[in-house]
């Protein structure tokens, strides 16, 4: 069973986010991060649990417990939006194209 700061420093890792650029983007001290981070079992306050599950995208239920499959937290309209906009016109098309099979199979 994994702990609260094994799941933490996979979910950075996941993310891409340094451990700087995840401690603004929570609101947190730096040094507080690195506590949540360390050896011993120190979980957070529930708000900054909250704050740190948005900032990584996952569900706080993940974060904290490690319980959850679908980990991920449903991201936000906007987001969706700039995903989409950064993906390579082949993927694009190609998922065009999935779509458009899907919708006029539906027709039929």
């Amino acid at each position: 069973m994994t702990t609260f700061a094994e799941r933490l420093k996979e979910e950075i890792e996941y993310s891409g986010l340094t451990r700087k650029e995840l401690a603004y983007s929570a609101n947190i001290k730096p040094r507080a991060l690195d506590m949540y981070l360390g050896t011993q079992e120190s979980m957070p306050p529930a708000d900054v649990a909250v704050r740190l599950a948005k900032a990584l995208n996952v569900t706080v239920e993940y974060l904290v417990t490690g319980e959850n499959a679908n980990k991920k937290s449903v991201s936000s309209k906007k987001n969706i939006e700039d995903e989409l906009l950064s993906l390579s016109p082949q993927t694009k098309h190609f998922i065009e194209t999935v779509i458009h099979l899907f919708t006029s199979y539906e027709g039929k």
